[in-house]
């Protein structure tokens, strides 16, 4: 029997999410995609998680798109389409999820594997971890959010350049970029991102999807519908539990305990 394709784990509030096709680098065929899809839109809707991990293991985060699998449907338009819209389901369920998304990434972060890993919300990098945007070498540009979320991680003229020539950028020069927040050795990995996971899974859980939605809305905004919004989420906030435990148990000088109400 075939093993499977994404590999599912929970443990308390974290769930993690590992792609599974170690023989290409963990590419993208279509059980993949759609398995992935509805993975992560469960998460993002259970109350009871509050923190999602997305990983290739120890060798490869993500090649792309499985080139062998899609070659049969170039030039077939409605084929086309359905394959964009199962990649775009993806980024849309990492980006819309009211939790934080964490990528932990080794070795390939190419092409479609390279955006998938942008549009989440953190990102830890093993030192083998390398991120190219290959599209251009097969006459492509990327169609998984590369180009709105490059740019402004590392400005118009670098990402021009990176996607323009399909440079590589190694874990050092994605951290020293700003693509990515840590950089570890690949035995502490795992542990790496699961001490990020647990500071996050004791957090507020609506504070943190407040934050997510205010600071991803930004980007396409200006100041005062930043004001407007964090206004807005902020008298929200005010007025949950969790606001009233944190205040109480600052005053008490003990650690709150957050419920999501």
């Amino acid at each position: 029997m075939a093993e499977a394709v994404l590999l599912s784990a929970r443990d308390g509030a974290i769930a993690e999410f590992r792609l599974n096709r170690p023989g290409t680098k963990n590419s993208l065929n279509e059980e993949l995609v759609d398995s992935l899809g509805a993975a992560l839109e469960a998460a993002a809707r259970a109350p009871e998680v509050r923190v999602i991990v997305l990983t290739g293991g120890t060798d490869a985060f993500c090649s792309g798109v499985d080139l062998r699998s899609a070659a049969a449907d170039l030039g077939q338009r409605e084929r086309l389409e359905q394959r964009l819209t199962g990649f775009h389901r993806l980024i849309r369920a990492i980006t819309s999820a009211d939790k934080p998304v964490i990528a932990a990434i080794a070795g390939p972060a190419v092409g479609f594997g390279a955006d998938l890993a942008l549009a989440c919300d953190l990102r830890v990098a093993a030192t083998s971890a390398y991120f190219e945007e290959k599209f251009v070498a097969i006459g492509l540009m990327p169609d998984g959010g590369g180009t709105f979320h490059l740019s402004r991680f590392i400005g118009l003229g670098r990402a021009l350049e990176h996607l323009m020539l399909g440079t590589r950028f190694d874990a050092a020069t994605a951290l020293s970029l700003g693509l990515v927040n840590r950089v570890v050795e690949p035995a502490d990995l795992h542990q790496e991102t699961r001490a990020i996971c647990e500071r996050l899974a004791a957090a507020p859980p609506l504070a943190l999807g407040a934050i997510k939605r205010a600071v991803r809305a930004s980007l396409d905004g200006s100041l005062d519908s930043a004001l407007e919004r964090e206004r807005r989420e902020q008298l929200a906030l005010l007025a949950t539990a969790d606001v009233r435990e944190g205040v109480s148990a600052f005053l008490e000088r003990r650690t709150p305990v957050f419920q999501g109400r």
